[in-house]
């Protein structure tokens, strides 16, 4: 009796242990050349346990981020605003939408995560600087697979969808509507690596208008009217190739790095400190010496031109800010006094708002 109610309690074990074995499924998912996951749709029963390895067969970094339903591109952009802190956190925001992610992933390695879900249709993206938007895929987790839609047809995978350019010969612009202001951390063309090219909504039935920022150098450098940017080629071409500027560039800054403190010329060092994102519209981070700078640049009403609005930490120093010469742009200032190419600062001011506008 004593060894047949061992054999059973062993017997038992035993089966619990296959019945737990069956509620796990691992998955290997690969991120490929042009920007893409292969595959870009999975589909597990509810409850099981989740192992999803990534493995890189790229030559760029990638990570891979489960979010809530609906909330990718909000994750995204959450991602994008981590700035410099970014690299750090594997740029994956600390956020309630976020459920699992993986750590950024060099070309040639993997890694993995684990997760168990309910009934949903959870999506997940790579939220590495500038692969948000394309390169993305959906976790069905159903008991009834059959209810899916086909792959190739599937509006919730990347170019799957049929779409209002379907009868391009072209590739649109963008995979996905644009909602203005919108931004992208790439590769622009006149600018250092760190580009933020940032679109403005258009004001009272004027051009829509956008401009480019150099995050290295913490400046605006060009602005240009009549459209956004087109990121084919450059996604298409791995990182390798610009973003093209759609539209006319209708202003270059031609003074370098404006900022300059007290009665010195010498060009001082910024250091960027990253954005955050006030109603959608970026405002950047920097630091002057000792001060801390914030920039929020909006449309003008009327025309061609921007309403950048700088916020200072506390300073008796003196500050001045060169506003270009032969620009084709006209300058007002709501603080201190415009002479010649120099905005002059009284001591100790905290906010002021700097008018460009296009002749």
């Amino acid at each position: 009796m004593y060894m047949a109610r061992k054999l059973m309690i062993l017997l038992l074990g035993l089966l619990s242990t296959a019945a737990w074995a069956q509620t796990d499924t691992t998955i290997i998912i690969r991120a490929v050349t042009g920007l893409k996951y292969d595959p870009p749709r999975l589909v597990i029963q509810p409850g099981r346990q989740l192992r999803l390895i990534l493995k890189n067969d790229d030559d760029m970094a990638h990570n891979l981020v489960i979010t809530k339903p609906n909330s990718r591109l909000r994750v995204v952009e959450f991602a994008l605003a981590l700035g410099d802190k970014g690299a750090q956190q594997h740029y994956v925001p600390n956020m309630d939408e976020v459920l699992a992610h993986t750590r950024i992933v060099e070309p040639g390695h993997a890694d993995t995560l684990t997760i168990k879900l309910t009934d949903g249709e959870y999506p997940f993206v790579c939220t590495y600087p500038g692969h948000g938007y394309v390169m993305y895929g959906m976790l069905y987790v159903t008991r009834d697979p059959k209810r899916l839609p086909p792959a190739d047809r599937d509006p919730n995978l990347p170019n799957a969808a049929p779409n209002a350019h379907a009868s391009h010969t072209t590739a649109p612009a963008h995979p996905y509507a644009l909602t203005f202001p919108a931004m992208y951390r790439t590769f622009m063309p006149d600018c250092g690596p760190a580009a933020i090219a940032v679109g403005l909504p258009a004001v009272n039935g004027g051009p829509q208008q956008s401009y480019c920022w150099d995050a290295g150098s913490c400046r605006l450098r060009y602005a240009w009217s009549g459209g956004f940017v087109d990121n084919n080629e450059h996604w298409s071409g791995k990182g390798q190739l610009l973003t093209k500027v759609v539209g006319e560039i209708f202003y270059r800054e031609k003074t370098g790095f404006p900022w300059r403190i007290g009665s010195s010329d010498t060009v001082p060092e910024p250091r960027f400190l990253g954005y955050r994102l006030v109603s959608r519209y970026p405002e950047f981070r920097y630091r002057v010496g000792d001060i801390d700078v914030r920039e929020l640049i909006r449309p003008v009403v009327n025309g061609r031109g921007f309403v950048r609005q700088f916020t200072l930490s506390p300073s008796q120093q003196a500050l001045t800010f060169l506003t270009g010469t032969n620009d084709g742009m006209r300058y007002k200032a709501s603080v201190g006094k415009l002479a010649g190419n120099k905005l002059i600062l009284p001591p100790g001011t905290r906010q002021f708002t700097l008018t460009m506008t296009a002749l």
